[in-house]
């Protein structure tokens, strides 16, 4: 018998949480394992008599530089035990067959699902880090730019230095007001609200921004009380790029992309009412390519 050892998946831990990545499919999909549910527990025989999948995974892991382990799973067993194997829209004689649903799995140290996300198209998922920053107000990896303000300082970066097609990256907005100053949150009122707007460029999909819960201040003046953030603002959005396997025709042969926009405010405090302030924003990003190096031909499947 071959030997056996208990292999964690992992591609990121962040404050005990394992972020484990499924496979690639796409179709009507399964999610396997609930939130607050443990995942299967599962043992891989070092061998599975199959020996080209490891050396696949070595060679991806060496040429890429993945520095954690890779799990090998030829026969979907591992899959099957999530219950998220890709029976519906891939059927058993197709050569893609044994491939699981795309999604992303956060599992605590106890391997108990804390979160789980499931793409239902494979040409829209979010990246890892982009799932850090929206669950855990991680901090994001690219930073962009910095404006101050009588008013307040104002960062902007991006969860992604680097977009790939299909992907869906988090774009972040932080502004520390300065003491006693107030901005006014989107709402029912008269005042001028914070508003972020970012220009369309085409080839990416540009969703609407995620406004946190804002506090209530009473104004005496006008007898109202309206929604208002004081302190710190911090404010995602997600930018989609657009295509699958490729990029859409509006990017080909593009390096770099440059989006633009703009945050506009009106800051008061306890006396007065400031004229409203629009600051210029622009994130850039370098546009790569999906990795589509084959492995060498000896370690190909027969007929490929």
């Amino acid at each position: 018998m071959p030997a056996q050892r208990t292999i964690r998946i992992t591609t990121t831990l962040l404050g005990g949480l394992l972020l484990a990545e499924a496979a690639i499919a796409e179709g009507s999909y399964r999610t396997g394992p609930e939130v607050g549910t443990r995942i299967p527990e599962f043992e891989v025989l070092d061998q599975f008599g199959e020996l080209r999948n490891f050396e696949n995974l070595r060679d991806f892991s060496e040429r890429v530089g993945i520095g954690f382990p890779l799990l090998a799973d030829p026969r979907s067993r591992l899959i099957e035990r999530f219950d998220i194997l890709n029976d519906r829209s891939v059927e058993p004689d197709n050569p893609y067959f044994g491939f699981a649903y795309a999604g992303c799995y956060l599992i605590d140290k106890n391997g108990v699902v804390r979160e789980k996300f499931f793409n239902e198209k494979n040409n829209d998922r979010y990246t890892s880090a982009s799932i850090l920053v929206h669950k855990f107000d991680a901090e994001a990896d690219s930073r962009q730019g910095r404006a101050e303000t009588k008013h307040l300082t104002l960062t902007w970066s991006a969860s992604n230095a680097g977009l790939r097609p299909g992907q869906r990256a988090a774009l972040v907005l932080e502004a520390e007001l300065k003491p006693t100053m107030h901005v006014y949150a989107p709402g029912d009122h008269r005042y001028i609200s914070v508003k972020w707007t970012v220009n369309e460029v085409e080839g990416l999909e540009t969703l609407e921004p995620s406004y946190p819960p804002a506090g209530m201040k009473h104004l005496p003046a006008i007898k109202q009380t309206v929604p208002v953030y004081h302190g710190s603002l911090r404010v995602v959005r997600d930018i989609h790029v657009l295509g699958s396997l490729e990029y859409p025709e509006a990017l080909e042969g593009v390096d770099r992309i440059a989006v633009a926009g703009e945050f506009r405010y009106q800051a008061c405090d306890e006396k007065l009412c400031y004229p409203p302030t629009t600051i210029p924003l622009e994130w850039t990003f370098e546009l790569q390519p999906h990795d589509r190096t084959r492995v060498p031909e000896e370690l190909r499947r027969a007929g490929d």
